[in-house]
């Protein structure tokens, strides 16, 4: 049996060895390369463009799959990327092209390659914590809004779980497959290098212009442009879909610079983080986001709790100072204006046009306990079910789009899932002993906490990357807890006792 198996690989490699070493003079591959292209031919001329994005998608598509499902730090890789530029992208294709489903796809690849591995490790003890059982919980609740009575229609609840609860998803795959304090910097590498492009792009359409395409896109929908136009200024959305998601990816950018500047690093690191911290919230005031002003301000309150010491206090200070002055200033720079509104927001109309949204349908909140079903409000239900009353209403914050579609129950829920995360990130914090795991890890927690602070003025992890990088956070803070114990280990094994 043994020596069969062994014949066979011969011939297989033997085979295979002649292609790649005559390579086109092989008598296979130029039948094979005939075949394709008399395919490719008919395909471009049966179906026109269709046909041949069908015949790329085949050389592309083929590849991808095999290497998302089998190579997960290349297909997490790939879902990074691809959800920073997934809105870019879109602003090329028509409207009627699903560009959302590639996103999906790479999902329940990156799942079903989770699942092949489990098959052969068996290993479910990394899940085995309260982070864990908390996402479940929520997610099951999230699957189980598809049997809500009085949802308006089952397909706002199929477009929405899939940005709102398959992604949840993630977590469990971010944290199986990130073994290696190595894969969580190359992945703290490629988030800051997508945020700074992302912050190029937000400069380039503020001094330079939007590009051809950018404008098409923009003046297509009147809406669109309404929404954006604000005190004569056009609000900056970089490579994403909105300004809100721009601006709180800057915010969660500019923290992971300055998280991972109190660690161990060289001047020279650490310079160059500061730089970049400071050219991501400089951009963000492009943006025209009040919601994203205070996250910052927020975020370094956490950092100085956290981190108490002396140095850290100094900072604290100081910062707080310039803030304070950047505050109060008299100015007449209509982005230091809004900026300077985020921070009075009784004297703000459209905070005051929210907070009466949510005065007008807190009854409809505690009236219905599992709310008006997922994808009831937004776009999903301006296009499932346009006549509702809930189509029509605004909600904005996150907390209050979660009570609306999911009831009181699942904001009790979705607030639970927050503290238990929280709670359970800063004990992670507290109880790692390796310095350079304890910097990833309070970086980690302010970005959580930024997005959760930030969830209620707006609406911050539903979109892309946003909701990948939320999640992601939760999965690093689980790993670097995992990492730290297991090193622990190592060492009272290595190291005898006397």
């Amino acid at each position: 049996m043994q020596s069969d198996q062994t014949g066979n690989n011969v011939v297989r490699g033997t085979f295979w060895h002649k292609v790649i070493d005559q390579k086109f003079s092989n008598p296979f591959v130029l039948f094979f390369l005939l075949l394709f292209s008399l395919l490719s031919c008919f395909a471009v001329y049966q179906f026109g463009i269709i046909g041949g994005g069908g015949i790329l998608a085949l050389i592309i598509g083929l590849p991808a799959i095999y290497v998302i499902t089998l190579y997960p730090k290349m297909g997490i890789s790939i879902l990074i990327i691809a959800s920073f530029f997934i809105s870019y992208v879109s602003e090329f294709l028509p409207d009627s092209v699903p560009i959302g489903t590639l996103l999906d796809g790479i999902t329940y690849l990156l799942i079903l390659g989770l699942f092949i591995k489990q098959r052969k490790e068996r290993n479910w003890i990394w899940f085995k914590n309260p982070i864990s059982y908390i996402i479940i919980i929520w997610l099951a609740y999230n699957l189980c809004e598809a049997l809500n009575p009085i949802s308006p229609s089952i397909l706002a609840w199929v477009y929405t779980v899939r940005t709102v609860g398959f992604i949840m998803l993630m977590y469990f795959v971010f944290t199986y497959q990130i073994r290696s304090v190595t894969f969580i910097k190359f992945l703290f590498k490629l988030w800051l290098v997508l945020a700074a492009i992302a912050s190029i792009s937000a400069f380039q359409q503020e001094k330079f212009g939007f590009f051809g395409f950018e404008k098409k896109w923009l003046y297509a929908d009147a809406g669109r442009v309404s929404l954006l136009f604000i005190e004569g200024h056009m609000r900056k959305f970089a490579i994403f879909s909105d300004p809100v998601t721009f601006s709180y990816n800057m915010v969660i950018a500019s923290l992971l610079c300055i998280s991972l500047i109190t660690g161990n690093l060289r001047l020279y690191k650490k310079i160059i983080l500061g730089c970049m911290a400071f050219f991501f919230l400089y951009v963000m005031l492009f943006s025209g986001t009040r919601g994203a002003y205070v996250l910052i301000p927020a975020g370094l309150v956490m950092l100085a709790v956290l981190k108490f010491s002396k140095r850290v206090l100094i900072f604290s200070l100081i910062a707080g100072f310039f803030l304070g002055v950047l505050i109060l200033m008299p100015t007449s720079n209509p982005l230091i204006k809004r900026f300077q509104s985020a921070f009075r927001p009784t004297k703000d109309a459209s905070f005051n046009v929210r907070a009466e949204n949510q005065k007008r349908i807190r009854p409809y909140i505690l009236s219905h306990p599992i709310g008006g079903g997922l994808g009831s409000v937004g776009i999903w239900g301006r296009r499932f079910a346009p006549n509702s009353m809930l189509a029509k209403f605004p909600p904005d914050s996150g907390y209050v789009r979660v009570a609306v579609e999911m009831g009181w129950i699942g904001l009790l829920l979705f607030c639970t899932l927050m503290f238990i995360v929280l709670y359970s990130g800063i004990n992670y914090y507290y109880l790692i002993r390796d310095p350079e795991l304890k910097t990833y890890s309070l970086a980690m927690i302010l970005v959580i906490f930024a997005l959760n602070v930030g969830s209620y003025p707006q609406q911050a992890i539903v979109q892309y990357p946003t909701n990948i990088l939320f999640y992601l956070a939760i999965a690093i803070l689980v790993v670097c807890n995992r990492l730290d114990k297991e090193g622990r280990q190592k060492s009272a094994i290595t190291v005898p006792d006397k």
